[in-house]
């Protein structure tokens, strides 16, 4: 009986495994983007044009899946290289110190059959801090031309720069600052 019980723990331990697989980020179908105010007259949105992470997707049980990714400063875009350069100077996000953001999953909360609560610790500007991303799920299936796993999910959260030490022109310029993300990717191969 006891062996029964132990081979039982051992097959699903490793049907579960089974379920949670790597998945590589798509940076071609992936933007990050943000918006704030500038002086109440304007809502200036960039983006990033890299990021790069690991992602771990458990389509049995989502809020077993996780998420890494870094995202280099340098390939921020408002669209105005001026503004870009001054963006990427030390009123800002002083890249020379500072060269990357990131976040890091630490847990997944399962809201609905489309939503998601992604809890983790994002980093900016050396500083870190706890961040929730609200998760819409676009779709989980085959890639109707790649024909292997995929997933897509949009995601929101709102911080304060000044939070992060990247305060300039607070409160002229917004300290609140909407993020976007859209993220695509693939079964890793």
């Amino acid at each position: 009986m006891k062996n029964y019980v132990l081979i039982a723990l051992a097959a699903f331990t490793l049907s579960g495994a089974a379920d949670a697989a790597k998945y590589d980020i798509d940076p071609g179908h992936t933007q990050v983007q943000f918006t704030y105010s500038h002086f109440g007259f304007s809502n200036i949105t960039g983006r990033f044009d890299q990021i790069s992470g690991e992602f771990d997707l458990d389509t049995a049980d989502l809020s077993k899946s996780k998420i890494s990714v870094e995202i280099p400063i340098a390939s921020i875009s408002t669209g105005v290289a001026k503004l870009d350069q001054h963006l990427q100077g030390s009123d800002f996000f002083d890249i020379a110190k500072y060269p990357t953001a990131s976040f890091k999953s630490k847990s997944v909360h399962v809201a609905s059959a489309k939503e998601l609560h992604v809890s983790g610790d994002l980093t900016i500007h050396g500083v870190t801090k706890p961040a929730i991303l609200t998760v819409k799920i676009n779709g989980i299936g085959n890639h109707p031309m790649k024909k292997i796993p995929a997933a897509g999910f949009d995601a929101t959260t709102i911080i304060k720069r000044s939070d992060f030490g990247v305060g300039a022109y607070v409160p002229a310029v917004s300290d609140e600052v909407r993020i976007s993300i859209t993220l695509e990717a693939t079964a890793a191969k």
